[in-house]
């Protein structure tokens, strides 16, 4: 089966064409990030129109790259949610038009579970079961995974999600959008034992987390040298620094939890924050200690993209399911409500 698969749920237009037996075929991606940058974050109408702009044209892009005629395509998947509803609307109306023309099956895939199943693409992934850590802009959550569908959600943020925080910590700093890599960036010249932050409910039991107390800490203790001593390039990479561990340090303690609570030994991290060396370091020392494996997507799989949503329709289309005429756009869409295959 060959999939066109279809993401445009925030500033990101993907497409690809993933074939259940030769696999990822073609990928290709238009990032809006220069366009919001100037506004210091995504504007959904802008974001929207630019979906409109980038679509047909990438789609014809992917078709080339994959040295794929429209006849050889079996299914279109598309976004359905969560994310905007105008730049969701986009890729379900286009993707339900473009299946209705070429009279093949569409079907609406959970933004979430696509990330979910990003690193399934790697040539070595992971088997069912495991533990995800999905940790985004937009979501920051721990599900334990025993198949395709069947999802547990053990712990979220309570407020900010971690790329989010990432985003506003950055912005503290003066820093652009999207601030999470330029925090990173920033850190790698720090002095990391210069500045403590607070670990935010790892003295509790549980696996939920909350960062807008440590988003708290960190604009406090920004503007403390803003009014005192001023804010050098030294104390702006030592900061960040700090902010990023706090974070990294947090995930790490959840995720261990998690582990410990499901008895599983795989976890898989996915969502734009996964990109994170940190994150990633700190996690390969954390399942080291619990005899346990980690796995994540390739950098450019981690971001929002178009071969996790056709990877993820594929197995859905394979094992029978599709969606109707419906254009279907959820903003919000609980992950537990999806059906197992």
């Amino acid at each position: 089966m060959r999939v066109l698969g279809i993401e445009t749920s925030c500033d990101e237009t993907g497409v690809a064409i993933y074939d259940t037996k030769e696999g990822l075929l073609g990928d290709t991606l238009y990032s809006q990030v220069a366009m919001h940058a100037e506004y210091g974050g995504v504007v959904p109408e802008l974001a929207s129109r630019d979906h409109i702009k980038r679509l047909i044209p990438l789609i014809r892009d992917v078709l080339v790259q994959a040295k794929t005629e429209q006849q050889q395509i079996d299914a279109i998947a598309f976004t359905a949610g969560p994310g905007l509803i105008g730049a969701l609307m986009v890729g379900a109306a286009t993707a339900r038009a473009i299946a209705f023309a070429w009279e093949v099956p569409a079907i609406a895939v959970h933004h979430m579970e696509g990330h979910l199943l990003a690193p399934m693409l790697e040539d070595k992934p992971p088997s069912f079961p495991f533990v995800a850590l999905l940790v985004s802009g937009g979501h920051t959550q721990l599900v334990e995974v025993k198949a395709i569908g069947e999802y547990t959600l053990l712990g979220e943020s309570l407020d900010d999600a971690a790329g989010e925080a990432f985003d506003k910590a950055a912005k503290m700093l003066g820093l652009d959008y999207p601030g999470g890599p330029l925090i990173a960036k920033l850190a790698l010249c720090a002095d990391r034992t210069r500045f403590k932050f607070p670990r935010p409910m790892v003295d509790r039991p549980g696996m939920d987390m909350s960062f807008s107390g440590l988003k708290t800490f960190t604009l406090n203790t920004v503007n403390k040298f803003k009014n005192e001593a001023g804010l050098d390039e030294q104390t702006k990479a030592d900061i960040a620094a700090a902010f990023e561990e706090a974070v990294v340090e947090t995930l790490a303690i959840k995720c261990r939890r998690a582990l410990q609570h499901t008895k599983f030994k795989q976890l898989v991290i996915a969502g734009g924050v996964s990109a994170n060396q940190r994150l990633r370091e700190k996690l390969q020392t954390m399942v080291a200690k619990e005899r346990a494996a980690l796995f994540y997507a390739r950098a450019e799989f981690c971001t929002d993209n178009g071969a996790m949503i056709a990877y993820a329709g594929a197995q859905r289309l394979a094992a029978g399911q599709s969606s109707d005429l419906t254009i279907l756009a959820r903003p919000r869409w609980p992950m537990n409500e999806l059906p197992p295959l």
